[in-house]
């Protein structure tokens, strides 16, 4: 018979859903990710009952060589409190979709529900960026803009599970129209859509500084894309360079109110453009700095760069399913990755 642990440690299964692809690993209760598997859905995707056969069978897949204990789904979207709902995914067709019902009565596993980025936050907070920090702020930079909240060492999700949403934080009153139907978001002036679409309007009116990024794209401004820009500002294109530093002062602006808000101690930067290294992080300091409210009389947080890449989110939703396990609710097991952050 197989024992029910790793050396005596429960195992879970975290799951991180994107719009096409599945990610998954088995952790350990230190965050090491002892199998993983990325699987490419299908175009149908968006369909629910179709991405939780894909989750289903990566677990099953999993058990056959793991005595997995639980199973964490992160998602990108809006999340109830109870960890069971999805209520809304701009990148999916899910709408009220019970993920946790459906995905237990699939498996016979006790399953938890998590937005993706307070997954990640929670990776990020115990073994990754952020490791001996109880009070952390996690920005995700990709396509938008998400984050999270931990304080005190928990959570903070919100009356109705909700919280972090900072991309859709009006920055500029009546400033670009974003996805969520409002206008002058934070994401639409920060985020990898921000950068692709300022770098089109160089290329499409022509400009003498956007010589690289027309030889790039065969003069199709709809080719750019907010990796092409980081490709060309880490090459020293001076055009792509300066709408780096125009994404990263508004990253560091945000960053200021936030800390009015939260009083952090630390800010993580992830998602794909924080691989873009100083060329954003540099002028997103210096923005932060400068619109600091108190500064100079108050300690100001870090802005680092996250720690476990792709890896946080299933790592992270891996170790908030073990929260359910009768065995570690107990004791110094409560605080599981906070109890190894300090080794």
């Amino acid at each position: 018979m197989v024992a029910d642990t790793w050396f005596g440690q429960a195992l879970t299964v975290g799951v991180d859903i994107g719009g096409s692809k599945v990610s998954a690993g088995v952790v350990t209760p230190q965050g090491r990710i002892l199998a993983r598997v990325r699987t490419e859905t299908p175009h149908r995707s968006k369909s629910p009952e179709v991405v939780e056969e894909t989750v289903a069978g990566v677990v099953e897949e999993f058990r056959s060589a793991h005595p997995v204990r639980a199973v964490g789904v992160g998602a990108a979207g809006f999340v109830d409190e109870h960890r069971a709902t999805v209520l809304f995914a701009p990148h999916l067709s899910w709408r009220g979709e019970p993920l946790k019902d459906a995905l237990t009565v699939r498996l016979g596993l006790p399953v938890v529900v998590e937005n993706d980025a307070n997954a990640a936050a929670w990776a990020e907070a115990g073994v990754g960026a952020a490791q001996g920090s109880d009070d952390v702020v996690v920005v995700n930079l990709g396509t938008g803009i998400g984050g999270a909240v931990v304080l005190g060492g928990a959570l903070h999700r919100g009356r109705y599970g909700m919280a972090g949403e900072f991309g859709h934080m009006t920055v500029v009153p009546g400033g670009h129209r974003c996805e969520c139907g409002n206008r002058g978001c934070w994401e639409q002036y920060a985020s990898g859509n921000a950068l692709a679409r300022e770098a089109r309007s160089l290329v499409a009116a022509e400009s003498p500084v956007a010589g690289a990024l027309t030889e790039a794209v065969g003069g199709d401004p709809a080719l750019i894309s907010g990796a092409l820009v980081g490709e060309l500002a880490a090459k020293g294109d001076r055009a792509c360079v300066e709408l780096m530093e125009d994404a990263g002062e508004w990253l560091g602006s945000g960053l200021a109110d936030l800390a009015a808000a939260f009083d952090p101690e630390v800010f993580v930067i992830g998602g794909g453009v924080s691989e873009n290294g100083d060329l954003l992080l540099g002028p997103a300091r210096t923005a932060f700095e400068r619109r600091l409210t108190g500064r100079g009389y108050r300690p100001a947080a870090r802005v680092v760069p996250a720690a476990l890449g792709n890896e946080a989110g299933i790592v992270g939703a891996a170790d908030l399913a073990r929260e359910g396990l009768p065995r570690w609710r107990q004791g110094r097991r409560q605080r599981r990755l906070s109890s190894y952050r300090r080794r």
